[in-house]
């Protein structure tokens, strides 16, 4: 081949290489990008690979069967309030499992587009509305965190349409801890937090009032009014939760990390408080601190207000025409064993209150749940579902417990034993029997969802990163990874589990979402994830 020969053929593959080069590099520039975009993702996100709207031919179904179910006081919703309604009972019939009750399933999971620093709360008002809570839980990357603040956001992708902020603990001073999120019946937002309380403008994030709340013998740079419930005539009913005197931490925790080192609460306060204006209608000082959330069902024709406190099970009443609460003196329990330590929130099971014991840390006895009958206090049946503490064992059952009324349910959660029971409940004698006990380490409440026949139990479960470390000293330094779980309500048998994320924000929860989504609040992580089930895709 003659020399120009050789010059016409390498001009030749020389044009060829840049058309190539031209052609497909843009594909290989995509899957680049596309490998980093996916780089640190969780086979869950993997295999959604996007946001995650549910099945939206189950909205409208969902809704009209909400609106059905009575909610007084509350936007009637799939999750309108903190923890379903004013009895906080944690049950949401309505909401969908989108997997297979008797087949294998696949979770797909997509995290918020948006981070809400110090996530906790989540609650839905329209399908595709989602209003979120944030910046009151501190972390060891930001123990001072800016909030708290409610946010609105797309429900699906977790793009924020708007974020008010309500405080700032380093310009205030206050004590900020958690504080729940409740959707009134006009869709505005009535939030507490510290001795503050405001009413938002659900539309807008526009505050529109603002009042200051009794904080009664107790320090106001140590009150948290994170107890919000709202009685059926309306009326907002509020307890606070006290810090103890001389601590300075941050956060919620801050009451179980220094009443551990001896510092003792002041007493709590219970509070009526107007929804239209927020004056304070009523107010009465309590015997003891309540730590716990209360709340409130009707007995006969009252409003009942139920509490527990450190040592304590109580009921209180709201009249709402005098305008007055008042104590009901012979309805008042001490059903805490020797050894035991603090009352959680009380929870309804027809005629029978329960109570878990253990809201604080021992090491000398187990966890009980104890039900209480609302006509007769003597009336008391106690269970220890996971046994007795052995030695060097540990007890914390901090979330209420969990009930199913319907199937004559009850659900305790003692991450310290690291157990998860379900007992069954004699509705006619208050007798109580183990029906299941799952290994499972979870802080959180256990919400279930789904009809009657039908009922899942939601459960988060945490790894810890050092298998023996001890499980407080986990907590505290955040030092685990934490899924979800969707099980068979009767069984507790595993129907569908997650991947583990960074830790749920303590006290926070895992409410359900329109469509069968179910949403995962992490503070430690960037926003939330919102997590679907379906069934699993045949190979």
């Amino acid at each position: 081949m003659n020399k120009s020969l050789k010059l016409i053929a390498l001009a030749v593959i020389v044009a060829l290489s840049y058309a190539v080069y031209r052609l497909g590099w843009p594909v290989i520039e995509a899957k680049i990008d596309r490998r980093n975009a996916q780089a640190g993702l969780t086979p869950n996100q993997l295999d959604a690979n996007g946001p995650l709207p549910g099945d939206v031919s189950l909205y409208a179904k969902e809704l009209e069967c909400q609106q059905k179910i009575p909610t007084p006081g509350y936007y009637s919703s799939l999750n309108g309030a903190e923890i379903s309604d004013s009895e906080r009972s944690g049950l949401f019939p309505c909401a969908t499992f989108t997997g297979l009750l008797d087949g294998p399933n696949q979770v797909y999971a997509w995290r918020s587009a948006d981070d809400y620093p110090g996530v906790s709360y989540i609650n839905n008002r329209k399908p595709g509305e989602l209003y979120i809570v944030g910046g009151e839980y501190p972390t060891l990357e930001d123990p001072n965190m800016v909030g708290p603040f409610v946010a609105k956001a797309n429900a699906t992708t977790g793009k924020q349409l708007w974020r008010t902020y309500l405080d700032n603990l380093n310009a205030s001073g206050r004590w900020i801890g958690n504080a729940n999120l409740n959707i009134l019946e006009d869709g505005n937002i009535v939030f507490a937090w510290s001795n503050q309380i405001v009413l938002i403008d659900g539309d807008t994030g526009l505050i529109l009032k603002h009042n200051t709340l009794p904080g009664g013998e107790a320090p106001a740079e140590d009150v948290n009014f994170k107890h919000l419930t709202i009685a059926p005539d309306g009326t907002l009913i509020l307890k606070d939760q006290t810090r103890p005197i001389g601590c300075t931490l941050q956060g919620t925790m801050a009451i179980i990390k220094c009443s551990a080192e001896g510092m003792k609460q002041p007493n709590s306060v219970l509070v009526a408080v107007d929804p239209k204006n927020l004056q304070v209608l009523d107010w009465l000082q309590l015997p003891e601190p309540a730590p716990s959330p209360h709340i409130i069902a009707p007995y006969h024709d009252k409003i009942a207000i139920y509490m527990g406190m450190i040592s304590t099970a109580a009921r209180y009443f709201w009249d709402p025409v005098t305008r007055k609460l008042s104590a009901d003196k012979n309805w008042m329990v001490q059903p805490l064993a020797e050894g035991q330590n603090a009352i959680t929130a009380p929870t309804m099971v027809g005629d029978w209150v329960a109570v878990q014991t253990n809201g604080l840390f021992s090491e000398k006895k187990a966890s009980s749940v104890v039900v209480i009958h609302q006509d007769d206090a003597s009336n008391v049946h106690t269970i220890f579902p996971f046994g007795e503490l052995k030695k060097g064992e540990l007890s914390f059952a901090p979330p209420k417990a969990g009930a199913d009324p319907e199937n004559n349910m009850i659900y305790s959660a003692d991450m310290g034993m690291r157990k998860v029971a379900g007992i069954k409940i004699d509705p006619a004698t208050g007798d109580l029997k183990v029906a299941f006990v799952v290994d499972d380490i979870s802080t959180t409440f256990q919400p279930l969802i789904g009809q009657k026949d039908k009922r899942v139990l939601l459960l988060t479960n945490m790894k810890l990163n050092v298998e023996r470390e001890p499980i407080k000293m986990a907590l505290f330094t955040e030092n685990y990874k934490e899924q979800l779980t969707w099980r068979d309500a009767a069984t507790g048998k595993i129907l569908a589990e997650s991947d583990f994320f960074e830790p749920l924000s303590i006290n926070g929860l895992t409410p359900p979402g329109f469509g069968g989504r179910i949403y995962f609040t992490s503070a430690v992580g960037k926003g939330f994830y919102v997590l679907q089930v379906r069934p699993k895709p045949a190979s």
